[in-house]
């Protein structure tokens, strides 16, 4: 299988170049990187720029041999020699990616009395007669515990607690910088759902909402099925919720486009995991009647006695491949593997096919492959158009729960912040192709929070 890797930011280095011939430093190191398939996206003086001869250059390259290729090749440089060769995106982590800071300067002794002893015990009696004035007078009404323990972080799997702990802190990151909201990561060293149940439920007190993250499927059903049933907070599944919503999203405005109706769909899914399972459920609440899901053994059939009670609740009566599955349908999503699908499988869907590929980093077919099909097309990754990304959902959601103190997020709010990230993407958008809200446009979360509170308020689940 011969999939493309694109050069990215994710694998990019900073040389330190010691420059001996100044005319043909940058056409000699620009020359290296792109034999390895890189590119070169900076070339300047290096520091403060008194050592003349000091030149820095920042590289993306596709992955870990391209890497490797170009420490080969730096050895060999004439016009100018190495000094240094780092990876940016293991500097990026140095030392973390979150840090905690106080809201309050403690300047003097009058802000210490009041901060903490003997001010604060005031405020401690005044929460012990009402509860809800945490909300007000603690963190808890601008903090969204991250809780994961490590079994299927990312496409790495079982990586265990510890490996999972970057993700989270760069989850709980985005959760700042997209949405205004306070997370912290809680990595819990246990693979016992009841343990997990238990832990997070006993430190709920702290926060306004829970985001369970990276959890294994089925495991990550029950838990979070128990723990919105004995917390009165949100608790929200990413993995599931998140994808589901933005998928969502993004098929509302390509049944726009196709000229179809959500009704009528014949949609395949990919995928019978946590990703895979939410998609199917969000559509059936939108209208969808006839959805297909597919596992790595085929079509979750009525003939198969491996079915968990997830997976049952889509089986149909008959089984088959995935590309038995695909003939004739409307819509492609992939939460599964890359590779899978082929332009063959896409071109037996119906006309102008709806295709979303999401696995990540490589998805289920590469949109280059389906040149000349007049697919509408969504993936997974930065570096193409329509990208499903999460963070398109998940800051809003919280940000919007945490305003109104919502006791939980329902299906409802799922399908509220669809319409309200599919409402920002106009006619002419979809008219150049788009279907789904850029990541960093920044009506994102406003009108993602502002379709939760307003549902939660229509669902009594409102406390402010």
């Amino acid at each position: 299988m011969n999939i493309r890797q694109t050069a990215t930011a994710a694998w990019s280095r900073r040389l330190t170049l010691r420059v001996r011939d100044a005319a043909r430093a940058l056409p000699e190191i620009a020359g290296l990187v792109a034999s390895v398939e890189g590119v070169v996206t900076s070339f300047a003086p290096a520091g403060d720029g008194r050592d003349a001869t000091l030149a820095e250059a920042v590289v993306f390259l596709p992955g870990q041999s391209a890497t490797d290729a170009l420490a080969a090749g730096l050895a060999g440089l004439q016009a100018s020699s190495l000094v240094e060769n780092s990876d940016r995106t293991f500097a990026l982590h140095r030392g973390g990616k979150l840090g905690i800071e106080s809201r309050s300067a403690l300047a003097g002794p009058d802000e210490l009395a009041m901060a903490y002893t003997p001010g604060v015990a005031r405020v401690c009696k005044h929460i012990e007669s009402e509860a809800d004035a945490a909300w007000d007078l603690t963190i808890k009404g601008s903090t969204v515990a991250v809780v994961t323990d490590g079994t299927a972080v990312l496409g790495l799997g079982d990586i265990g607690t510890l490996a999972a702990l970057p993700v989270m802190e760069g989850k709980a990151a985005l959760f700042r910088v997209f949405g205004g909201v306070n997370a912290f990561p809680v990595c819990l060293d246990t693979r016992d759902p009841n343990q997990i149940v238990e832990t997070t439920a006993r430190i709920a007190p702290v926060f306004g909402g829970i985001n369970l993250e990276d959890i294994s499927a089925p495991r990550c059903f029950g838990i979070e099925k128990r723990l919105d049933a004995m917390l009165d907070i949100p608790v929200f599944h990413d993995d599931q919720h998140g994808t589901a919503i933005v998928t969502l999203a993004a098929l509302e405005n390509a049944v726009e486009m196709t000229a179809r109706r959500m009704e009528s769909l014949r949609v395949v899914i990919s995928g019978a995991g946590a990703a895979g399972i939410a998609v199917a459920e969000i559509l059936r609440g939108r209208g969808v009647a006839e959805i297909v899901l597919c596992d790595s053994k085929g079509i979750v059939s009525l003939e198969r006695r491996d079915l968990n009670e997830y997976k049952a609740r889509f089986a149909v009566s008959a089984g088959g491949t995935l590309a038995d599955a695909l003939r004739g349908a409307d819509v492609f999503v992939g939460v599964s593997a890359p590779g899978i699908v082929n332009r063959e499988m896409v071109a037996s869907m119906s006309q102008r096919p709806i295709v979303f590929g999401l696995s990540n980093p490589v998805p289920e077919i590469m949109p280059e492959v389906l040149d000349g099909l007049d697919a509408v097309i969504a993936t997974g990754r930065s570096d193409y158009p329509n990208q499903i990304n999460n963070v398109l959902a998940f800051p809003g959601i919280f940000r919007g729960s945490l305003s109104c103190r919502a006791r939980s997020i329902t299906p409802a709010m799922y399908r509220a912040a669809a319409r309200a990230l599919a409402g920002l993407v106009s006619e002419r958008d979809r008219e150049q192709g788009r279907i789904i809200p850029a990541v960093f446009d920044p009506r994102v979360a406003d009108a993602v929070a502002g379709a939760v509170i307003a549902c939660a308020r229509e669902e009594g689940l409102s406390r402010a």
